[in-house]
C-alpha cells in the first residue's frame, strides 16, 4: 500500500497522509461508476436539479472546514480559499439548472419528423491540478453531473484534502453511490487508467502542456472525447492611453495571484515605450505593496509555492545575473516561499520571457505601437489569456480580435467567469469549459426520423 505525505507549503510540517489508489483499485471504481451511469442518466431532469442544488447547499455549510483543508494543504491565502470553496457551490448551483435545459430539436423533412435528444457521452474522468484543486474540480464536475454523466475525478497527489471531502459531501446531499468518485493518486497510475480503460468515455484534462500532448495521444487510441486546458504565457498589454495608475496596481494581482501558480497569469507585462518609465515608477510600489505571508491571516495576499521542487524550478528563471529591475517580499524560514519578482529588462530569447514560469516572476517589455504590441503578444506557443489597457474603445475591440487568446479582459485582469466560456487557443487547450453550453460538451447529439407515411 503506498501513502503520500500531504506537507503544508507555508510550514513544510505534514498535514496527513493519503493512501494511494491502485491501479485495480482505480479499475474498480471505473466500474461502480460505470454501473452508476444508467441509473443516473434515467434519473429526471427534475430531480437531477435537486440533487445537485442540494450537493451545493452542502458544500456551503462546509465553507470554512474545506477553506482549511486548502489553506493546510495548499497554502492558498484563508480569503481566497473561502472564495474558492464558494465558487464550487456557485458553480454547483448554475449548472443545477441545466438538466432541464438540454434540449434537442425538431427537425421538418420530407416523409416524417426528425428529432435530436441529447445523451450523455457516460464516464467522465476528471484529472484535476494542484494549483486551483476546487475551482478546477467544479469546473467538470457540475455540468458533467447535470448531463447525465457519471463522473471518476483524479486531484493531484500533493492536494487531494479538498476534493475527498467534497466526494464525502456529494454522497451527504443524497447523489447516488458511483455517481461521484474521488481517488487520490499518482497521475502515472490512476490518471493512466482513466485514459485507458475503455468505460471511460470522456477525460477533462487541466495542466502542462506536455502530458495534455500524452493524454492527447492516449484518447485517440479510443476516439475518447476530450477537453484539454494547458499552459500560458500571456501578456498584459498597456497603451499610453491607459489609466497606468489603475492598471500598475492591478498588474501585481494579474500575476502573483495564487503566487503565480496560475495558467492564466499575465506574466509578460507589455507596456508603450513612451510610458515606460512612468509605468515602472508605479508598478514598484504596487509589486512591494503585495502582503505575502501566512496563508491562515486574513490580511495575506500571496501565500507559498507549493513545494521546495516547484521553488527551486521558478528559483532557475532568476538565475544570478538576472535582470531584477524590484523584487517585493517575503517571509524567511520555513515555507516554499519566493518574492513576487520583476524583470526587465529581458531578451527575447530569455527562458523567463518565453516560458511558462508558473510562478511569482513576471518581464516587463516595450513596444512602438498597436501592430507591434499584438505581434509580440502573440509571439508565443500559448493562447491562454490576456489583458488590454487602453480609453480607446476602437482599439480594445482591435487588439482583442488580433491577440490569438481564448479569454481576454479590457481595463481589468479578470476574464474567467463560470457563467462564460473557457479556453486556450494554439497550445493552451481543446474544447471549451464553462458557460452556458458546457454541459452539452458531455452529451452526445442523438438524430431520430420519425416516419409519418401510412
Amino acid at each position: 500500500m503506498s501513502v503520500f505525505t500531504v506537507l503544508n507549503p507555508a510550514t513544510e510540517e505534514p498535514v496527513t497522509t493519503v493512501t494511494q489508489v491502485s491501479a485495480e483499485q482505480a479499475d474498480e471504481a471505473i466500474a461502480a461508476a460505470a454501473a452508476a451511469q444508467a441509473a443516473w442518466r434515467d434519473v429526471a431532469p427534475g430531480d437531477r436539479a435537486r440533487l445537485l442544488r442540494a450537493f451545493a447547499a452542502e458544500v456551503d455549510a462546509h465553507v470554512d472546514e474545506l477553506a482549511d483543508l486548502e489553506v493546510a494543504g495548499s497554502g492558498h491565502p484563508i480569503g481566497q480559499a473561502r472564495w474558492e470553496a464558494g465558487h464550487v457551490r456557485d458553480v454547483l448551483l448554475y449548472y443545477s439548472a441545466a438538466p432541464e435545459r438540454l434540449t434537442g430539436q425538431q427537425i421538418p423533412v420530407p416523409g416524417g419528423l426528425n428529432v435530436t435528444f441529447r445523451e450523455p457521452v457516460g464516464v467522465v474522468g476528471l484529472i484535476v491540478p494542484w494549483n486551483f484543486p476546487m475551482p478546477i474540480l467544479s469546473w467538470g464536475m457540475a455540468p458533467a453531473l447535470a448531463a447525465g454523466c457519471a463522473v471518476v475525478a483524479k486531484p493531484a497527489e500533493a492536494t487531494p484534502l479538498t476534493a475527498m471531502r467534497i466526494g464525502e459531501l456529494a454522497l451527504a446531499a443524497g447523489l447516488p453511490e458511483g455517481v461521484l468518485g474521488v481517488l487520490p493518486g499518482k497521475g502515472s497510475v490512476v490518471g493512466q487508467r482513466l485514459v485507458d480503460h475503455p468505460a471511460v468515455r470522456k477525460i477533462v484534462f487541466t495542466g502542462s502542456t506536455e502530458v495534455g500532448q500524452q493524454i492527447m495521444a492516449g484518447c485517440a487510441r479510443q476516439i475518447k472525447r476530450l477537453t484539454l486546458e494547458l499552459g500560458g504565457k500571456s501578456a498584459n498589454i498597456v497603451f499610453a492611453d491607459a489609466d497606468l495608475e489603475r492598471a500598475a496596481a492591478t498588474a501585481p494581482y494579474a500575476v502573483f495571484d495564487n503566487a503565480g501558480q496560475d495558467c492564466c497569469a499575465r506574466s509578460r507585462i507589455l507596456v508603450q515605450s513612451c510610458v515606460l518609465d512612468k509605468f515602472m515608477e508605479l508598478l514598484e510600489p504596487a509589486v512591494k505593496g503585495v502582503v505575502v505571508g501566512d496563508p491562515a491571516s486574513a490580511q495575506t495576499e500571496m501565500g507559498p509555492l507549493i513545494s521546495a521542487a516547484h521553488r527551486a524550478h521558478v528559483a532557475s528563471y532568476v538565475p544570478s545575473g538576472a535582470p531584477v529591475a524590484f523584487r517585493g517580499h517575503a517571509p524567511s524560514g520555513p515555507g516554499f516561499w519566493y518574492p513576487p519578482t520583476v524583470l526587465a529588462p529581458v531578451r527575447s530569447d530569455d527562458p523567463a520571457y518565453l516560458e511558462e514560469v508558473f510562478g511569482p516572476v513576471v518581464t516587463v517589455t516595450p513596444f512602438t505601437d498597436e501592430a507591434d504590441a499584438v505581434a509580440i503578444a502573440n509571439d508565443t506557443p500559448y493562447g491562454l489569456s490576456g489583458s488590454i489597457w487602453t480609453r480607446d474603445v476602437g482599439r480594445a475591440i482591435r487588439v482583442a480580435r488580433a491577440v490569438d487568446s481564448g479569454n481576454l479582459s479590457v481595463n481589468s485582469h479578470s476574464s474567467v467567469r463560470y457563467w462564460t466560456p473557457f479556453g486556450g487557443f494554439k497550445q493552451s487547450g481543446l474544447g471549451r469549459e464553462l458557460g452556458p453550453d458546457a454541459p452539452d460538451a458531455f452529451t452526445e447529439t442523438k438524430n431520430v426520423f420519425i416516419s409519418t407515411e401510412e
